[in-house]
C-alpha cells in the first residue's frame, strides 16, 4: 500500500496542470477572503464612532438598549402591574402602526443600568405572548395574561402572569447573582423588525427597520419616585427613536426602542461573522473537483488506468491510494488557503469600517479545519464520480452539479425553505461547517443560507458529504473490480 501511495503522489506531482489547479484553488479562495468587498462605518469618522456591543454576564454579546422606568430595591421584594395598552410604530418611510413580534413590555430587575448587567424581566410581547427571560439567552413562555408580577427572594427570581390580578401562574423562576441592591421596575423595548420579501425567482431578501413601542402600565403596587432611564440609548438619536415616561392616572405611559436580547448579525443586526472570509470557498470548491476528476479520467482517455492496475491488481487499493493522495493535498491546500483568509480576513473586514461578530479560537479552528475537510472529502467525491463515468466533460459536469450547483441555487434562486431542505440532504450540507453565528428563536431575523445560518449543525453537514463520498467510493471500487479498465 506504501508503495502505491509514493506512486500516486509522484503521478500527481508531475503532471503540471494538477499541480497549478490546486494553487489556483487555494489563490481564489485567499482572493475572495483577503478582499471580500464588505464595508461600513465603525470607525470611519473619528472617534466615537466605533461599533461596540456590551458582553453580557455569559460572556456573548447582546443588545442591551430599553426605556426604564426604575426605583433601587435593596433585599426582597415584589413588584405587580397590569399592562393595560401596548401599540407600536415601524419606524420608517412612511412610519404605520404595528408591534414588532419581540417588542417587549413589562417588569425587569437589574444589576443597575449600565448595559449588558444581569436581569430578569417577565414580559408581554406583540408578538409571542408572556416571556420571562433573564441573561439574555434564556426564554421561556408563559401563559397569557396582562398582569405581571416579578419577585426577588435572595438570589431567585419569579417572574407570573395572570389574566384577572386574582388567580397567577409562574412563568418561570431562576437563580442567578444579583448584588444587595439591584434596580426593580417597568421597562419598554421594540426591536428591530425584519420582513421577508420574495423576488419572481423565489428567492428572498428583507426589508425592515426600527420600531418604537408605547405601553400603558396602571395598578402598579409600589409607591416612591419613579426614574425614567433610556438604558443604552444613544443621547442623539432620532426623535422618533428617544423614550420616554410620563405619569398616567394611577400608572405610567413608557414609551421605548431597542431590545433585551444576544447580538445576532443578518437583517435584524448588526455587522457580518468571520465566515465572510471564506466567501471564496465555492468558487475554490470548482477547480478542486475539476483537478480531482481529470486526475482519473486522464488516466482512462490516455489508457494509462491499464498500466496501474496491472502493475497494482488490487483493485480496491489502487483506489484508496488515489483517494489518500487526493484528498491529503487538498487537505493541506485548503488548510493553508482558509487559515490565511480565517486570520488575515478578520483584520481586513475591520479595517473597512464593517463591524465583525469576535469568533472564539475553538470557532477559528473549526472553520480552518472543517473548510479544508470539507474540499477534501469534495475532491474524493470527485474522483469516485471520475472513477463511475470516466469521461471528463461529464464527470466534472457531474462533480459540479452534484456539489457546486446546490449552493449556488441555496444562495441566489430557491425560496427559504427549498434552500434548507437542499442543504440539508446534499453534499452541499457540509457548507455548515463554516457557520459561525448562532440562531436564537426569541430573536426575529432573516436566518438564511445566505446570512450565515444554515439547517445542520456543522460537523452534521460534513457528516452528510462524507456519506454521499463513501457511497460513491463504494460505487467506484465495485465498477472498477468489475469492468475492464
Amino acid at each position: 500500500m506504501r508503495d502505491m501511495i509514493r506512486a500516486e503522489w509522484t503521478k500527481f506531482r508531475t503532471v503540471r496542470g494538477w499541480v497549478v489547479g490546486m494553487v489556483l484553488a487555494a489563490v481564489v479562495v485567499m482572493m475572495f477572503g483577503l478582499f471580500p468587498g464588505v464595508q461600513g462605518n465603525c470607525g470611519r469618522h473619528g472617534t466615537g464612532s466605533e461599533c461596540v456591543l456590551p458582553v453580557g454576564p455569559e460572556g456573548g454579546e447582546v443588545s442591551d438598549s430599553f426605556m426604564f422606568a426604575h426605583q433601587p430595591l435593596t433585599g426582597d421584594g415584589t413588584l405587580t402591574v397590569r399592562v393595560a395598552d401596548l401599540t407600536g410604530v415601524l419606524l420608517g418611510d412612511p412610519d404605520r402602526a404595528g408591534l414588532a413580534p419581540w417588542t417587549k413590555a413589562g417588569l425587569i430587575v437589574k444589576d443597575g443600568t449600565k448595559p449588558g448587567s444581569a436581569y430578569a424581566a417577565v414580559m408581554v410581547t406583540g408578538g409571542h405572548g408572556v416571556r420571562m427571560q433573564h441573561n439574555f439567552a434564556h426564554d421561556r413562555a408563559g401563559r397569557a395574561g396582562s398582569w405581571l408580577r416579578l419577585t426577588r427572594a435572595g438570589q431567585t427570581v419569579t417572574g407570573a402572569s395572570s389574566a384577572d390580578g386574582v388567580t397567577w401562574t409562574t412563568v418561570d423562576s431562576v437563580r442567578m447573582t444579583l448584588p444587595a441592591t439591584v434596580e426593580l421596575g417597568m421597562f419598554v423595548a421594540s426591536p428591530q423588525y425584519a420582513e421577508v420579501m420574495a423576488s419572481s425567482l423565489g428567492s428572498v431578501g428583507a426589508s425592515g427597520g426600527p420600531s418604537r413601542a408605547t405601553a400603558l402600565f396602571d395598578h402598579v403596587s409600589r409607591d416612591g419616585t419613579w426614574t425614567g432611564t433610556p438604558v443604552g440609548g444613544p443621547g442623539n438619536a432620532e426623535p422618533g427613536q428617544r423614550g420616554g415616561l410620563l405619569p398616567t392616572g394611577d400608572g405610567f405611559t413608557v414609551t421605548g426602542t431597542g431590545d433585551i436580547a444576544p447580538a445576532v448579525a443578518g437583517a435584524a443586526g448588526i455587522g457580518t461573522t468571520v465566515t465572510q472570509t471564506l466567501i471564496g470557498t465555492f468558487a475554490g470548491l470548482i477547480l478542486v473537483v475539476v483537478v480531482a476528476t481529470m486526475s482519473v479520467t486522464a488516466e482512462y482517455r490516455r489508457g494509462l488506468i491499464r498500466t496501474t492496475v496491472t502493475a497494482s491488481p488490487r483493485r480496491g487499493r489502487v483506489l484508496a491510494a488515489k483517494a489518500l493522495v487526493l484528498g491529503a493535498v487538498t487537505f493541506v491546500v485548503g488548510l493553508v488557503a482558509a487559515a490565511v483568509v480565517v486570520l488575515g480576513g478578520q483584520q481586513l473586514l475591520r479595517n473597512a469600517g464593517t463591524y465583525l461578530h469576535p469568533a472564539s479560537t475553538a470557532t477559528e479552528l473549526r472553520l480552518i479545519v472543517g473548510t479544508a475537510t470539507l474540499l477534501a472529502v469534495s475532491a474524493v467525491l470527485g474522483l469516485a464520480l471520475g472513477v463511475l463515468l470516466r469521461r471528463g466533460t461529464t464527470a466534472v459536469t457531474a462533480a459540479i452539479v452534484t456539489i457546486v450547483l446546490p449552493y449556488l441555487l441555496a444562495m441566489t434562486v430557491l425560496p427559504t425553505e427549498a434552500a434548507r431542505w437542499l442543504l440539508r440532504v446534499t453534499p452541499a450540507a457540509a457548507f455548515a461547517v463554516q457557520q459561525s453565528a448562532t440562531e436564537y428563536a426569541q430573536v426575529d431575523n432573516l436566518y438564511t443560507p445566505i446570512e450565515g445560518y444554515f439547517p445542520l449543525a456543522p460537523w452534521a453537514g460534513l457528516a452528510v458529504l462524507t456519506g454521499w463520498t463513501a457511497l460513491a467510493l463504494a460505487l467506484a471500487a465495485h465498477r472498477l473490480r468489475r469492468r475492464d479498465a
